[in-house]
């Protein structure tokens, strides 16, 4: 191809993505595989947001509402914010390119954690600004580090809070601690896609803090309906942050860029109360088990705040990961991550742990690991 393309475009390194799950089960020959590597809601969508999907697919041949009005003010509502507050996205990984495009140009630094969510590097490389990365420090972001590498380029931070794929997570002083350091010529961006998870005793109110910052950094919050509230496929995500920030977004933001299914499945699904908590309800009581059946298996789990988490488990994770594909069971190997031990998997229903852990005991002795 003779088309002048810019090297930071053409050295990107695509996303990579997962085989279809009736695929990999052709492939190795087995069926009724369960899939804990993509942190995905086993217990699924609420019902209430099913319905109201199959209540507008008559309507499809009409365009969304390109400003989201009905959810917006319901999200808005609901988070205690003005909804001039609130940037929606195809996924929160597109509110993260909104941000790229508003705030950087060509040359402009991000700085990222390693490892951590792929896109955050991506987008900046898209844009054709640079990417500077920290790794963490025992499994933790390294404010330390962070601090010491931002300049006057320096134009975003991405903090995903809890982190992917450690679990871990930072308190609300640390987070104050680091915004009194940081200058206010950049953003500073709080991935919570996994916040509807943590601890309650140990969670705090980013949206309140983002509504009384008077100095240093702008805050941005990200958040999804992928995870707690079982949405993955509809592809919604949304930002929260200062009212002039969320003006700047709008303007980079395509017209229709939530589609008609998104928007009714998100709203039926928020006011569904009772099936988002029976799903944390869920997680905690899967958590729980998991860590206390691989204990006696042998393997150290690592403490998180998500719905995944981290396992130890005394060999190659890659070999582990395709042994697990031959009892039906997907796990995430942390191999590429630089955890040549580890896997993550995501705690999935009653019955998917209890075949994981018996699938994963048979493997650690067919591997003699540990």
């Amino acid at each position: 191809m003779k088309l002048p393309i810019p090297e930071y475009i053409a050295s990107i390194v695509p996303y990579p993505p997962g085989k279809p799950l009736d695929e990999l089960e052709r492939q190795y020959g087995i069926s009724n595989a369960i899939k804990l590597a993509s942190n995905e809601n086993p217990w699924g969508p609420s019902p209430k947001a099913t319905s109201a999907i199959a209540a507008v697919l008559a309507d499809l041949h009409r365009y969304p509402d390109g400003s989201s009005y009905n959810l917006t003010q319901a999200l808005a509502k609901h988070l205690a914010c003005p909804p001039e507050m609130l940037v929606l996205g195809n996924g929160s990984n597109e509110v993260i390119e909104f941000l790229v495009k508003a705030c950087m140009q060509p040359g402009d630094e991000a700085i990222c954690s390693h490892p951590s969510f792929l896109m955050y590097q991506k987008f900046v490389q898209i844009r054709g600004g640079k990417n500077i990365v920290v790794p963490l420090a025992q499994m933790r972001h390294d404010f330390e580090t962070i601090l010491a590498r931002v300049n006057e380029r320096t134009r975003l931070i991405f903090l995903d809070n809890p982190n992917n794929p450690t679990g871990s997570f930072f308190a609300k002083d640390a987070l104050l601690q680091l915004c009194r350091a940081l200058p206010p010529t950049l953003v500073l961006v709080l991935d919570e896609a996994y916040v509807d998870f943590v601890d309650p005793a140990q969670s705090f109110n980013s949206v309140e803090l983002i509504q009384q910052q008077t100095d240093g950094p702008l805050v941005v919050s990200l958040r999804t309906f992928s995870k707690a509230y079982g949405l993955a496929g509809l592809r919604l995500g949304f930002g929260i942050m200062p009212a002039p920030l969320a003006a700047m977004l709008h303007r980079v933001r395509q017209p229709f860029n939530i589609n008609t299914l998104a928007q009714v499945g998100a709203l039926a699904a928020l006011e569904d109360s009772a099936h988002y908590q029976r799903t944390i309800n869920g997680t905690r009581a899967g958590m729980a088990f998991l860590h206390e059946e691989l204990h006696k298996l042998g393997c150290v789990c690592h403490p998180s705040q998500a719905n995944f988490f981290l396992i130890d488990v005394g060999g190659d994770a890659n070999r582990l990961y395709e042994a697990m594909l031959y009892k039906g069971v997907i796990v995430r190997s942390m191999h590429a991550y630089g955890y040549a031990n580890c896997i993550r998997i995501t705690v999935g229903t009653e019955e998917e742990n209890a075949r994981f852990v018996t699938a994963l005991g048979e493997c650690l002795n067919e591997l003699h690991y540990g």
